[in-house]
């Protein structure tokens, strides 16, 4: 027989299950969710960053525009919402910025894209025939601006999550406009500056807005959009307007 190996002075047991490889050791729950959270990040598009740090850059960013000009010029250079991919265009503002009287909208629709400035579409015609009913033109009488500046894909409500990152920007936009009178125009808007939810049952009543430099009043209003859909509804947003007529009124 052939030698088929060689031997050596220390005796094997060649019958033996050759041995297993040390068992691995499951990563602990705390870094499997941080890997998980790391590559969540990683999967966000390339014109967005994680939410709390697109908050916290937006804070940062709004609080060093000193003017309106500087806060748009702020608006454009920012990556952390996602929103601004799919849009044609930054909406900033329309009226006038020293205005006593500030309108702030949810978001841009289709038209506003397209132009660049809200309220300009239908429910745009709306409100400025609203507006004329107590006197006032949006070129010299009001300042216009909306809660989001990019249009959401579809005109879909925004998310929570795209309000929160966005809020910074307009809540500057209020502080360097100072209006004295502020009104949140739809659902989002009243939620999102006021903290109100049920438009239909919070519309109409003043409440006090902290601009971080002083308290102005504050109404919510229903949005135009909404009175083309519901025209009965009408009524409520002219007792509104009789309101803030009265409000501008009283401190001429």
């Amino acid at each position: 027989m052939g030698v088929t190996e060689a031997l050596d002075e220390t005796p094997h047991n060649h019958f033996m299950e050759a041995p297993q490889p040390a068992a691995v050791r499951p990563a602990p729950p705390q870094l499997v969710r941080a890997t998980a959270a790391a590559a969540a990040r990683q999967a966000l598009p390339a014109t967005a960053t994680a939410p709390d740090d697109a908050a916290l850059t937006a804070r940062t960013m709004a609080q060093q525009a000193m003017t309106l000009d500087a806060l748009k010029e702020a608006l454009a250079q920012f990556e952390g919402c996602a929103l601004k991919a799919t849009a044609k265009n930054l909406v900033f503002s329309d009226g006038n910025p020293a205005a006593r009287l500030m309108l702030v909208g949810e978001a841009p629709g289709a038209d506003e894209d397209r132009i660049g400035l809200p309220f300009v579409g239908r429910s745009g015609q709306l409100l400025d025939r609203m507006l004329a009913a107590i006197g006032l033109n949006r070129k010299e009488h009001v300042y216009i601006a909306n809660l989001l500046p990019w249009r959401p894909p579809g005109n879909r409500t925004p998310t929570p999550q795209e309000v929160a990152i966005c809020l910074p920007f307009i809540q500057r936009q209020i502080q360097l406009a100072n209006p004295d009178i502020l009104v949140c125009i739809g659902a989002p808007s009243a939620q999102g500056l006021l903290g109100l939810t049920g438009i239909l049952a919070s519309r109409g009543k003043w409440l006090e807005y902290d601009t971080g430099t002083r308290r102005i009043r504050a109404m919510a209003t229903l949005h135009p959009a909404y009175l083309l859909r519901q025209p009965l509804q009408k009524r409520l947003a002219w007792r509104d307007l009789r309101a803030l007529k009265a409000a501008l009124d009283a401190k001429t």
